[in-house]
């Protein structure tokens, strides 16, 4: 029976009048992102009826007690410069909270499941800095014994069934585990986090991890599971849920407690196999590649690096988001100067539409990204968006100008305030941004920079004519 009131009609399956797509996905770290990027896509799949995703939150049950009455459905409202559209999505069909690792677990082993993918951020993988799991993290080494107890036999069997990693990739290689246990066949896992190689990035850890672990777990983890590697793009910004859903239920009439707002453009590229199928997403848009790396530079270099210039430079002009930092035009001039480098390292793009598309979502007012928080993290930030670009210009033996002057807008920014002090420097030593301090600031993102005398005279000029401008 429709749940209908005075303000509108409650979300549901039946109220809507849609069928339950089979539980064939399984994703951990349900949040606005996930539901933008991949429950979007595979609703938009030209065989969406044959795949449901169950859907774990990271730890909190808020999404599992607003988005469960509503049968796992929700508006995902499409925020351009001069509207709003709105989608009603409905890829999820169960909604779990991520602590519940029985539920998981089963979810996992299921033999109809052929996906499993992962948004849990970059500190939900809990790796060293060199990418191996941090064993130093008392989580991660409590996980590896409990583990090895229940997998190995060494526990008795009741404390297999009963054992509760408190990591993500913990919980992984459990249900992965019993996935192994039942026979229930191959299965790809998809990481959709924001990061650098991704995929090899989860194979690797939960290689290492398996082997600590299990050996008849690392040898079917090598046979049966699929890594693959993405990139995806596109602004997924907070939002007061209040307010939006007054603004779904204005224009659809439908009451909806979890809606996602984000904006139109959209980008997913994935490499590697599905052995057990998966939803036809180049029917929505989807790329598959055999290299991921270059589309995954593209993003970091032209989209995010061009977000860290905006962020030191804009808030030193008295901008607060980016969509009036990139029309001030000392700000634009500089990340066309750093899209001018970039594109000498990405022959094999043509990227004219791609920058004028990145100028459109910056300029997109009802999208607010405030450059106080993209200006967090900014020394890590430079580092791997702009110094790889800059090496690469170097060795071609080019001045690499477009990087140096997004370097010199960073330094101000760190001058300034806006920008975190790097380690290890001192807020006084670099009042002046004297050859010492530029010298001091370059090291601080990469050594090899700092020793290249034909860069500084670069990061120097662009000091200059920035704070003359």
């Amino acid at each position: 029976m429709t749940a209908a009131t005075d303000a509108g009609v409650r979300l549901s399956r039946p109220a809507v009048g849609l069928p339950t797509p089979p539980e064939r996905i399984v994703h951990l770290g349900l949040g606005a992102f996930h539901r933008a990027h991949q429950a979007w896509y595979t609703a938009r799949a030209s065989n969406a009826a044959e795949w449901g995703i169950v859907a774990f939150t990271g730890r909190s049950r808020d999404l599992v007690d607003r988005l469960s009455p509503q049968d796992g459905l929700f508006t995902l409202v499409e925020r351009a410069a001069d509207g709003d559209r709105f989608d009603l999505i409905p890829s999820i069909v169960r909604v779990e909270a991520g602590d519940d690792v029985p539920a998981f677990v089963a979810a996992v082993a299921d033999p109809q499941v052929a996906i499993l993918t992962l948004t849990i951020t970059e500190a939900g993988y809990r790796l060293a800095p060199g990418g191996s799991p941090d064993l130093d993290d008392p989580a991660v080494a409590s996980d590896v014994d409990l583990l090895h107890r229940a997998l190995t036999g060494v526990a008795p069997d009741d404390t297999t069934n009963g054992a509760r990693p408190s990591t993500a990739l913990g919980r992984v290689l459990l249900a992965l585990d019993a996935r192994r246990r039942a026979g229930a066949g191959p299965i790809a896992l998809v990481s959709c986090d924001n990061l650098p190689d991704n995929g090899g990035l989860v194979r690797r850890a939960l290689t290492d991890l398996a082997g600590r672990i299990s050996p008849d777990l690392a040898e079917w983890l090598g046979e049966s599971v699929s890594v693959v590697s993405t990139s995806i793009d596109r602004i997924t910004p907070a939002i007061d849920a209040h307010v939006e859903s007054h603004a779904v239920l204005e224009a659809t009439g439908w009451l909806d407690d979890a809606p996602v707002v984000t904006e139109p453009f959209s980008d997913w590229v994935l490499s590697g196999k599905f052995p057990a199928g998966r939803p036809d997403w180049e029917s929505a848009g989807a790329r598959f590649v055999d290299e991921i790396a270059p589309w995954e530079n593209r993003k970091l270099w032209m989209l995010n690096g061009a977000h860290t210039v905006l962020a030191t430079l804009g808030q030193t002009r008295g901008h607060t988001v980016v969509s009036t930092a990139i029309d001030d035009q000392l700000c634009r001039d500089l990340v066309e100067a750093l899209w001018d480098d970039d594109a000498r390292q990405l022959p094999d793009f043509d990227l004219a539409d791609y920058r004028a598309a990145l100028l459109e979502r910056f300029r997109n007012p009802r999208i607010e990204h405030r450059l106080a928080q993209i200006a967090l993290d900014s020394t890590t930030k430079a580092r791997l968006r702009i110094v790889p670009v800059a090496l690469g210009e170097r060795a071609a033996g080019r001045d690499a100008t477009g990087c140096a002057a997004a370097i010199a807008a960073w330094m101000l920014g760190v001058r300034a305030g806006t920008a975190p002090m790097p380690d290890g420097i001192e807020p006084a030593a670099i009042v002046d941004l004297d050859a010492s301090a530029r010298k001091a600031l370059i090291g601080a993102l990469d050594r090899r920079l700092a020793e290249d005398v034909g860069f500084a005279p670069h990061v120097a000029d662009a000091i200059t004519a920035l704070e003359t401008s």
